[in-house]
């Protein structure tokens, strides 16, 4: 039977690794297509403009707002991250499931626009490995990781918004977890219609 794509929506603390799943999972299967958002943020080191993120000015970001060029968007620590909609449903179309990396806001509006949407949080171990991942990564400062701290303490109380929880504890484990969950939402019923419909119709004419 034809597969057709589903959007998986990751979100999770920043700090939960969330980022380097995505990369391993999309390294490891090939069926994943990894969505790119646009943001207002400046590039950290090492980042690239159209792989990481697409990088744009507040100028520009409000355009594709108001230009319904993005399936969601949200505020984030004084930036602005947004998902472009010709990407995804493009991929979608091609039969590839498609992984947005977005923040509980935009995770919320995605679910409202696709409701088959399978939602994952991610998240470390405990609030400890959270700030010592933070702090050890070295791009920000204090005053950032504190915010990124008080940011996480809001978020965890809509995480129940979500599917699943996966606890990123080892990267090589968590990534075929990942990869499960999204298999099996490809066999729920309501993503399966046309499916039921055939075996229905053969049955009978089996009678």
């Amino acid at each position: 039977m034809d597969r057709k794509g589903i959007l998986v929506v990751v979100s999770g603390f920043s700090g939960s690794g969330k980022g380097t799943l995505m990369k391993a999972l999309v390294e490891k299967y090939h069926q994943y297509a990894l969505s790119i958002s646009a943001t207002t943020r400046q590039p950290r080191p090492g980042e690239e403009n159209g792989r990481e993120y697409f990088f744009v000015t507040r100028e520009a970001f409000q355009k594709m707002a108001e230009e319904n060029a993005l399936i969601e968007y949200a505020q984030y620590v004084e930036n602005y991250y947004g998902t472009p909609r010709e990407y995804v449903e493009k991929q979608l179309a091609s039969g590839r499931d498609v992984i947005l990396e977005i923040e509980i806001q935009g995770a919320l509006r995605i679910k409202e626009q696709y409701p088959d949407a399978l939602l994952l949080f991610v998240t470390p171990p405990s609030a400890e490995e959270l700030k010592r991942r933070l702090t050890n990564r070295g791009t920000e400062s204090a005053e950032v990781i504190e915010a990124r701290l008080k940011r996480a303490a809001e978020e965890a109380e809509g995480v129940e918004a979500y599917d699943y929880i996966v606890v990123n504890d080892d990267l090589e484990a968590c990534t075929e977890r990942l990869h499960q969950l999204i298999e099996a939402q490809h066999s729920r019923t309501s993503l399966q219609k046309e499916f039921l419909n055939r075996i229905r119709a053969e049955l009978k004419h089996l009678n």
